[in-house]
């Protein structure tokens, strides 16, 4: 990717624009928020060249006590879907293994998504140039810190094993981005809420793919088979996740699907 960028430095902002993009970028060395925020802007708040959380002016203010280094204000003159994109991005930054402060669940449109492609891709391309990539951190002995899992034809054929958080099913790795739930399979009933009572991350999008699916379970025990996209979404159908889901599949000889998987 090529974009012609203009730059304006000091001592505590760097400022950026890009011709022919609807965004600008300030990247802020701050440690506390700013007592004047722009209602109609995006912030991102950064620690260690780490995204801590993503969110408009009203989400910044009402957070607890963080500590981060940096402000991120996007900016645009144009008229920009705010809350799809803030959306957008946080599901980006959530499947590259970003823990991100809490946010309410949204889901985008796929002609949206679509649309926004040609937005968030420069946008993320000009973070990670400035240091700041959109993907968890690597630990410190340079291997990756989120796993990587490789599907074989082998491992297709084999079925594996839950009996976690009121949850037993049977389930297959059957395709890349798939994942078969056998017919009969026990979900658990209710997400456990958060400390303060809330409810959080995991059981919204759990809920959310219960409710894609609603015609194919009846009191919590799947009527037919289901297809869902990932080991991930097959936590959050089932169990709304809350655990290593790799670790909580298991062949008939006791062997996760991590261990028939992961890639060293």
């Amino acid at each position: 990717m090529n974009l012609q960028t203009h730059i304006l430095f000091s001592d505590t902002m760097t400022s950026i624009t890009i011709d022919n993009f609807p965004l600008s970028i300030d990247i802020v060395k701050a440690n506390n928020i700013p007592k004047s925020l722009k209602p109609n802007a995006l912030y991102f708040l950064v620690n260690e060249k780490q995204i801590l959380f993503i969110g408009d002016e009203k989400e910044l203010r009402s957070l607890r006590k963080v500590t981060f280094d940096e402000i991120i204000e996007i900016n645009s003159q144009e008229d920009i879907e705010w809350r799809y994109l803030e959306r957008q991005l946080i599901n980006q930054a959530i499947e590259e293994g970003l823990s991100l402060e809490a946010h309410d669940t949204q889901t985008v449109p796929e002609n949206i998504q679509h649309q926004l492609k040609d937005i968030i891709n420069p946008l993320l391309f000009i973070l990670e140039k400035m240091g700041i990539p959109f993907k968890k951190a690597q630990k410190k002995n340079g291997k990756s810190a989120k796993a990587r899992h490789k599907w074989t034809k082998e491992v297709s054929e084999k079925e594996f094993f839950i009996d976690t958080r009121d949850s037993i099913a049977t389930v297959m790795w059957i395709k890349r981005n798939q994942m078969l739930i056998k017919k009969g399979a026990t979900m658990m009933k209710e997400a456990p809420l958060n400390k303060d009572g809330s409810v959080g991350f995991a059981a919204k999008m759990g809920d959310k793919i219960r409710l894609d699916h609603q015609n194919q379970f009846e009191n919590f025990v799947t009527t037919e088979d289901i297809i869902l996209k990932s080991v991930n979404e097959v936590g959050l159908f089932l169990y709304f996740a809350g655990t290593n889901s790799w670790l909580e599949m298991i062949d008939s000889d006791g062997k996760t699907l991590n261990e028939w998987t992961v890639v060293e």
